[in-house]
């Protein structure tokens, strides 16, 4: 398998391709984050809450204790405290509602805004990638001897647009029949360097 061309500047290039995606998915892995954090911040009335609540239900809930031991009175005045204590128990209910919502829209808008733009970049990166190595994969297995760069003059005549072929010869197919080696290497090398490769050494 050929991940990387042999062309040096192509193979630069791959290199700093690489790289940027990586820069890029830490940079909106990091964008991501901020923005749970920030969406966090819409949890804090759901604490206070929670606070509220609680301290409102341990107060009552202390007060109904408090005139639970009163000589004669028994449970008719502590009571009422305790079921209003209950209403506490609501509120510090609601209040934990509210942070369990907002921690997972947090996670969702902060998973969304990371892998949105990593999965859109990175698919255009496997894809060219993948592309590249199956074609210079496939084509390293010709590139042998000086004598396999007929294949790849003959590949370039089907692929190279004309104006291309016109710069090697004025009549590329002509000079392929001929055997003329010269214009046979200069076709393949259209071909190869597209595929990333370099040609074999002349014997």
């Amino acid at each position: 398998m050929k991940l990387y061309a042999d062309l040096p500047g192509r193979r630069l290039l791959q290199i700093l391709v690489d790289v940027g995606l990586l820069v890029w998915v830490v940079l909106w892995a990091e964008v991501g984050r901020r923005v749970h954090d920030v969406t966090m911040g819409l949890a804090e009335p759901g604490r206070r809450l929670q606070g509220a609540g609680a301290g409102f239900r341990e107060r009552l809930t202390a007060a109904g204790d408090g005139v639970d031991d009163l000589p004669l009175l028994e449970d008719r005045i502590a009571g009422p405290f305790r079921s209003a204590a209950g209403a506490g128990t609501d509120i510090e209910r609601a209040g934990s509602d509210l942070v369990n919502a907002v921690e997972r829209l947090a996670l969702l808008i902060g998973w969304t805004t990371a892998l949105v733009p990593i999965l859109v970049v990175g698919l255009w990166w496997a894809v060219a990638r993948a592309r590249f190595v199956r074609r210079a994969s496939s084509a390293q297995r010709f590139v042998d001897a000086d004598d396999d760069l007929d294949l790849f003059a003959l590949r370039a005549m089907a692929n190279q647009p004309m104006a291309v072929l016109a710069r090697v010869s004025d009549d590329p197919s002509g000079a392929w029949r001929r055997g003329d080696r010269e214009t046979i290497r200069a076709l393949a090398l259209l071909e190869l360097r597209d595929s990333g490769l370099r040609p074999p050494r002349v014997a």
